[in-house]
This record gives C-alpha cells, structure tokens and sequence, in this order.
C-alpha cells in the first residue's frame, strides 16, 4: 500500500461513518435507572414547552399545575422515569425553536409535536401518546362558515402558526390559491381571523374545539381534515437528537399506554372536546 493510500484510510473511515444510518439505542441497551438518567441538570427532569400554552393542553398557561392533557402525560411520563413532580422544572422554549438542530435546554418537550420525518433529521422523537386530527375553524361571519368541503376553502385566505403540521396541512391537503398566512402563535392567528386578515385558522381538532368554545363569540369549527396518506397523525415527545434518553421516555410511555394511563387521562381532559363533520 503506498503512503497516499495509508493517509487516505482515516478520511475514509470518517465519511463511511458519517454515512451510517442514525441508530438509536433501544431501552434494552440504554440505562434507565429511575431518577438517574444523565438529565441536563442532575437529579433533575427538565420538560419544556411553548409560550403561551392552552387548553386542553395545558390550563392557565401553567404547565407546573399538571392541569391539562400535555401537562398531566409529561407528569407521568417524569414519574415513571423516577422523578415524583418536585424533580421536575419547566422552561418555555417556542414552537420552531424547539424542533430545530442544535443543543437543547430541555430533557423533553410536550408541545402537540406531530411526528414527521422531516422533523426527525433535526430532533428525537418518544414513541406517540396521542393520535391527532387537524381542524378548520372560522367566524360564522365569515365567507368560510358556509363552506362543506375542502374545494370551498382553496380560494379563502388560511392561516396557521409557523413550523406546524397544520400550516402543512393547508400547503399539501388544501392547497389554497393563496399562501397561507403564517403566525408566530396561535394568540397572533386568532388576533387576524377576528379582525378580518384571514378568513379561518387551522389547528388540531381539540384546540379547534377550545377556541371556538372558549375564545371566539361567534367562533365555528368548518370541519376536520381526513388523513393525510390516511395514516394518523400522533403527538409525541421531543428529545435532542441522539439523546440517550429517548428510548428510556418511549419506554415510560409505552408503559403508561399499556397501562391505560394514557386513555384515562385523554378522558379526562379531551373527550369533552366532541367531533366534527369531515371535510372531503
């Protein structure tokens, strides 16, 4: 072998590892002794989440409450990782920031982060905790108030706040003739559908119900959006890239899934929300 050849080995080594698929260690070869994960802060699990947060997701924007459907999984999700509730500590991080390349200043993150593959080339994800649809809602003062399928929405002006599946949802499933306005918050959306700058906002179907119940006076769900490649939609934790705490939070939520946890709590908190006619 010339001396070229012998230099050139190591480079090489390097570019077939950076090539290798992305591996995360499965629970059974990650180490989670409960309350001993190698957390951002020792002894300490520390769960983010957006600014503001609502309902039925979180209550009072308070996540530390453990009132709310996100707030009450990340609360077991913590217990069955061995950190009771005085272990836990919260730190607001904004929805695109949270799912972007990059180190982490949480452990874990409940946000209604729909599981993408795009997504996961920047973040981990836990195995899901919930299945989720996406909703279109209006004013019933609004030209989008009459409308009963997806055709009639593709001339009206839609919103949805920045990085979400429900900004997706409009681009690929509606494919409005005009772009999509784009919000920083769903506080900021809102603001525009009742000043009259869009004509509906599109958000998961449980934040559909709460708006239109809670929020807006004269506030209309239009309809839920059918599956996109009729596979479902699901929320799941976010972790930093290669954390190696992914498998040991998928692990608690299989858990709490198999337990019945998980369906217990969605009872509690989200099947008041009810259902709405699907958009065709």
């Amino acid at each position: 072998m010339t001396v070229a050849a012998r230099l050139l080995l190591p480079v090489i080594a390097l570019l077939l590892a950076g090539c290798a698929p992305d591996q995360t260690p499965s629970t059974a070869e990650a180490d989670c002794t409960p309350g001993a994960l190698p957390t951002l802060a020792p002894g300490t699990l520390t769960i983010g989440t957006d600014e503001p947060v609502f309902p039925p997701w979180y209550v009072d924007n308070d996540p530390t409450t453990g009132e709310g459907f996100e707030a009450a999984v990340a609360y077991a999700i913590a217990q069955e990782l061995g950190y009771p509730k005085d272990k836990v500590t919260w730190t607001r991080v904004p929805f695109n920031a949270a799912i972007q390349p990059g180190p982490k200043t949480y452990d874990l993150n409940l946000t209604e982060f729909s599981i993408t593959e795009e997504r996961r080339q920047a973040v981990d994800f836990s195995t899901p905790y919930y299945d989720v649809k996406q909703a279109v809602i209006t004013l019933t003062t609004s030209p989008a108030a009459a409308v009963t399928d997806i055709a009639g929405l593709k001339p009206l002006r839609l919103g949805a706040q920045v990085g979400t599946t429900s900004l997706a949802a409009i681009n690929d499933q509606i494919v409005p003739t005009t772009p999509a306005a784009v919000f920083n918050t769903n506080d900021d959306a809102k603001l525009a559908l009742t000043n009259g700058q869009i004509d509906a906002l599109v958000v998961d179907l449980p934040t559909a119900f709460y708006i239109t119940g809670a929020e807006l006076d004269n506030g209309k769900i239009v309809g839920q959006l059918p599956l996109a490649g009729g596979t479902p939609e699901q929320f799941g934790a976010v972790l930093d890239k290669g954390s190696p705490l992914t498998p040991c939070v998928s692990d608690a939520v299989d858990t709490l899934r198999a337990a019945g946890t998980l369906a217990a709590l969605e009872q509690q908190w989200l099947a008041s929300t009810g259902s709405a006619p699907e958009l065709k």
